[in-house]
């Protein structure tokens, strides 16, 4: 029994022992390392700038009113088209009390000075007829006649406008009816009907009655930084994608670059216009935020790598590329001439090939 317990611990002693030789010799070999690759292809780069902003029609107007009053009616509302002359709305005129009694009292003068002066003329008219008085004189008390009778329409018509914004001989041009200047949407109309408004003058704006613009032409208005703006020109194509509508990219052309810039958020920035091309398929409304996409600088149908690959030693720029995947992955070591890079993607212009499959940096 001895005997075989002895024999039973050499064995084991002995698997012990060659398990132990092939852990550490298969630990002592060197592993196989597998890289991940890319490869070079051809196509643009484009070195561009993002300039953030919004969509806004270019003529867009505010109605106001040329009396102040009270709004009696609104024949409009947001969302509807309106043309040049159109009537928007309609002010009720609430006379001033000076103003009313002066008009008044301009009346009563007129209908004073009338009545004088047919008296006077009726008197004329029977001297004439009796040949006491010369024709001049007949006719000076004719012309007097005919002033008292403008002087009462006009003072009639000014108590009209004072009590109603209105006169009877030009009701067609009154100035209670608020019209729109231009043809175009009507994008909103701050008052209702009860609220008070005021005309333009020295002192105040006035109140707007509607705001009307042009949603025919369009334009980007957006900010671009001070580094980029002495890289732009007017004319320069741009593309303006929106925030609402994400799979639609528009056309634009740059317009305008302010020549003042502007400090926003501690960056020092200029103001740019593009104006937009859109398809009659799409409905763009104001405000919608866009971004705006310039290209700086570009080059067409090159070879390019992603920035990736590239292994850097001083000035000068190297790539590995794969020359053999059996029975392990071989690389060369490649110097490369590099132009354009977009942040992502760089030209090659010597070096490599479209095609070549280049090692990256991390292990698969």
């Amino acid at each position: 029994m001895k005997k075989f317990l002895k024999v039973a611990l050499a064995i084991i002693a002995v698997i012990l022992f060659i398990w132990t030789f092939v852990f550490l010799f298969q630990k002592s070999q060197p592993k196989e390392v597998t890289y991940a690759t890319e490869s070079a292809t051809r196509g643009d780069i484009e070195q561009t700038t993002v300039a953030t902003g919004k969509i806004e029609p270019r003529d867009e107007i505010a109605i106001k009113p040329q009396i102040s009053g009270i709004i009696a009616e609104l024949y409009k509302e947001e969302g509807q088209t309106v043309k040049a002359g159109e009537i928007i709305a309609k002010v009720k005129v609430i006379p001033e009390m000076s103003s009313l009694n002066a008009a008044q009292s301009r009346v009563r003068l007129a209908e004073i000075s009338l009545k004088q002066a047919k008296t006077d003329f009726a008197r004329m008219e029977s001297l004439r007829d009796q040949k006491l008085v010369s024709a001049e004189d007949y006719e000076k008390a004719e012309v007097a006649l005919r002033q008292a009778e403008e002087e009462k329409l006009a003072a009639d018509d000014n108590l009209d406008i004072v009590k109603e914004g209105i006169s009877k001989n030009n009701a067609s041009l009154s100035s209670t009816f608020i019209r729109s200047t231009i043809t175009g949407l009507v994008l909103d109309v701050p008052v209702k009907v009860g609220n008070s408004v005021i005309m333009s003058n020295t002192f105040n704006d006035g109140t707007t009655i509607a705001t009307v613009a042009d949603m025919t032409d369009l334009i980007f208005k957006g900010k671009i930084d001070e580094t980029e703006v002495g890289r732009i020109h007017e004319g320069m194509p741009v593309k303006i994608t929106l925030g609402a509508l994400q799979d639609v990219s528009l056309d634009a052309k740059l317009e305008f670059i302010s020549p003042k810039g502007e400090e926003d958020n501690g960056a020092n920035k200029f103001e740019i216009k593009a104006a937009l091309t859109a398809p009659d398929s799409i409905t763009l409304r104001s405000g919608y935020s866009a971004n705006a996409t310039i290209v700086l600088k570009a080059v067409k149908d090159v070879v390019r790598i992603p920035e990736s690959v590239i292994e850097f030693s001083g000035d000068t720029s190297f790539v590995h590329i794969l020359t053999d995947t059996v029975p392990t992955q071989k690389f060369e070591r490649k110097q490369v001439e590099l132009g354009m890079s977009d942040g992502i993607n760089i030209e090659v212009k010597s070096g490599v090939a479209e095609g070549d499959k280049l090692r990256k940096s991390e292990i698969k």
